[in-house]
């Protein structure tokens, strides 16, 4: 650093300073000067000193490129590289490193991708000045904290530290996601790679707008092996997931005022986007055999519902599955109060052997039929289905092009090639009995933990157990203790107090995660 007075300089790239200014001045490369409001001096940063010195690892586990856009980002990080400086010339870093300019142009177009140094045309790459704010705030991301929750836990806050990146996230006993290692990455790696072999000039057109027509064809396939009449062009349709299935449902079916039925407890989301749309929640008690009849009755008599909206199979959150006498009763109840029926199918694949589908009884009459394979495969390939009668499907399918046009082929045809290549049974399977294991290992270290489990869940990534107490104000605590806990309220349209807790069974392979949910318990008001 050579410090430059204050005051005005005839030598050439002095210039005045202003103490009442702030302001950066900079002189051409290889200097860089800076000034601060009460400092008497400029200082002047060599580059060529302070961002060069990077040796190459060969053989390395990191790329060439990846090594050098870490080793500068580490710099800037611990501010050995402040705000302004310019980095080596393109040329004189891989001189000085041994390494081809092609190398350094990739780490520094890597290091402007990450917000960490801005290019500027003729001059160089110089590092991007971040606010402090925004800087701790990353910092704090990276550490893994989750965020305080509000005077009262919403949806909102659940969902936001769910999806936080994967090395910040806390213990995941709220998480609805199965881990990495429990499916099957490098099968869809690999579809993924003979996808893009094969796709080329496909890519750059919007697809179908009922969806990519082979995948189509293999639900259908799949869907009439379970009795379900599905054909591909009249009666499916690809949406971004069930999620957005369901949204779908929702938009054209439902006004403001219209009463939807809703399963007490069920899948918190859907409540959030059914009360977006105006409508009126009426919750409907869940049994492990299925909703309670007598009150579904009733109710659908009091309130003229629009839907009704029930996870026939592998029930989120207890892991209830129907009974046949149950199914049979939906459907005449439905038939009754003329309504329909969506029935939500994301944990199907989970249940033994298969469960029986209110679809395949209903015959796509008053049945809506929403699947998808993210749970299966992976959260990132955003790929469902809706099944109906072909008059409501063609009218979902417009309002799915006037909300996006299209669905992203490359997606579905990475789930259509792992479909037609046989594997995805046999890995069903396997992840099937990996979570079949990990459920009775958290159900007996609960019970152990001194909760209690009312109705065992038959299949599934849940448990729903009763902690004795209320399950918000433990749920609080355990953000203490780095654990991210899904309280019982917020699985009910009516957001009630409530003592059960839902479970996920991934958690058993979380090291230290039953001594936290034991601290949590002993903790002090709980």
């Amino acid at each position: 650093m050579i410090p430059v007075q204050g005051g005005a300089c005839g030598q050439a790239g002095f210039l005045p300073l202003y103490a009442n200014r702030s302001v950066q001045y900079r002189y051409t490369f290889p200097y860089h000067l800076d000034y601060w409001p009460g400092r008497t001096a400029m200082t002047v940063t060599l580059a060529s000193e302070s961002a060069a010195g990077w040796r190459p690892v060969r053989q390395a586990d990191a790329t060439l490129v990846a090594q050098l856009a870490d080793d500068v980002a580490r710099r800037i990080d611990d501010q050995g590289l402040r705000p302004g400086t310019r980095l080596p010339s393109i040329r004189k870093m891989a001189e000085q490193a041994g390494v081809s300019r092609f190398t350094v142009v990739e780490a520094y177009d890597r290091l402007v991708a990450r917000g960490l140094v801005q290019s500027r045309r003729g001059a160089g790459f110089f590092v991007r000045a971040r606010r402090g704010p925004l800087a701790a705030a990353a910092r704090a991301a990276s550490a893994g904290d989750i965020a305080a929750p509000p005077a009262r836990i919403d949806v909102a806050w659940l969902l936001r530290n769910m999806f936080r990146e994967p090395e910040a996230s806390a213990m995941p006993g709220g998480a609805g996601l199965l881990p990495a290692d429990w499916l099957d990455p490098g099968m869809v790696s690999a579809a993924v790679r003979a996808v893009g072999r094969a796709v080329r000039g496909h890519l750059v057109a919007y697809g179908s707008p009922l969806g990519y027509a082979p995948l189509r064809q293999q639900l259908a396939s799949r869907l009439q092996a379970d009795g379900v009449p599905a054909h591909p062009d009249h009666n499916l349709l690809t949406t971004n997931g069930v999620t957005h299935g369901l949204d779908l449902v929702a938009r054209h079916l439902v006004r403001p005022g219209d009463a939807v039925l809703v399963e007490d407890p069920a899948w918190f989301v859907i409540f959030g986007r059914l009360a977006a749309f105006g409508a009126r929640l009426i919750g409907v008690p869940r049994g492990p055999d299925g909703p309670d009849l007598e009150q579904l009755d009733r109710l659908a008599a009091l309130h003229k519902p629009r839907l009704f909206i029930i996870n026939g199979a592998v029930h989120n959150p207890t892991g209830h599955t129907l009974s046949a006498g149950a199914a049979y009763d939906i459907l005449r109840l439905a038939e009754r109060h003329d309504f329909l029926v969506v029935e939500d199918d994301t944990y199907g694949e989970l249940h033994p052997g298969g469960a029986m589908k209110l679809a395949s009884l209903d015959r796509l009459n008053r049945v809506i039929l929403a699947g998808g394979f993210s749970k299966m495969l992976a959260a990132s390939l955003r790929v469902g289905y809706l099944a109906a009668n072909a008059e409501l499907l063609q009218k979902l399918a417009d309002l799915k092009m006037l909300a996006g046009l299209t669905t992203p082929e490359l997606g579905e045809r990475v789930v259509h090639r792992v479909l037609v290549e046989g594997q995805y049974r046999r890995h069903i399977e396997r992840v099937r009995a990996r979570v079949n294991v990990a459920r009775q290992q958290c159900l007996s270290a609960l019970v152990g933990l001194g909760l209690a489990v009312p109705h065992e869940p038959h299949a599934g990534m849940f448990v729903w157990a009763d902690c004795g107490r209320d399950s918000e104000s433990l749920a609080r605590t355990a953000v203490d203790h780095g654990l991210l806990l899904a309280p019982g309220s917020l699985f009910s349209p009516s957001q009630a107090p409530s003592t059960m807790m839902r479970f996920s069974v991934s958690m058993v392979d979380t090291p230290g995660i039953w001594q936290a949910v034991a601290r949590v318990l002993a903790a002090p008001g709980n």
